[in-house]
């Protein structure tokens, strides 16, 4: 199912990146020359499907994808605007590194550069954890959104 997030209506989210940063983690929009790099982990870490849509996140301008980083180490990944404009995903955290408040931080990053280029609305397709998204943005579900964009998908 996709969930739909009201971005004019999105939680405070600095008490996110300061956690992060006590953990000497930080966020932030992926760099063109990192592209072989990011596309590589995504692909090794998820899958193939996840790593083309990181690929077209690149080609956005600017790069609608972000990372967690420690210490020049990839810890999680989240795009925007991949497969269809106005979609969140996708969006992973290495399993070492899930329950740190990354996957939350890289939500925020994407949906609020989402917000700042304009929209009212995020769509959140093909969601797996919907709990999460309904505490973090308070998303809710989109009724009849399934398998929605990613029918017949190969």
């Amino acid at each position: 199912m996709d969930m739909l997030v009201k971005l004019y209506a999105l939680p405070p989210s600095g008490d996110v990146f300061e956690r992060l940063g006590q953990a000497s983690i930080i966020t932030r929009r992926a760099l063109a020359p990192e592209k072989h790099t990011v596309v590589g982990w995504v692909r090794e870490n998820f899958s193939e499907h996840w790593a083309s849509e990181v690929d077209v996140a690149f080609s956005r301008q600017p790069v609608s994808c972000f990372i967690a980083v420690r210490q020049k180490t990839i810890l999680g990944f989240a795009c925007h605007d991949a497969t269809c404009p106005n979609f969140f995903g996708p969006t992973g955290v290495h399993p070492n590194d899930r329950k740190s408040g990354i996957g939350k931080a890289l939500l925020f990053n994407c949906l609020e550069a989402m917000r700042q280029q304009g929209y009212g609305y995020a769509i959140i397709g093909g969601v797996g954890p919907a709990e999460f998204y309904a505490k973090a943005v308070g998303a809710i579900p989109i009724e009849g959104s399934e398998p929605g964009v990613y029918r017949g998908l190969l």
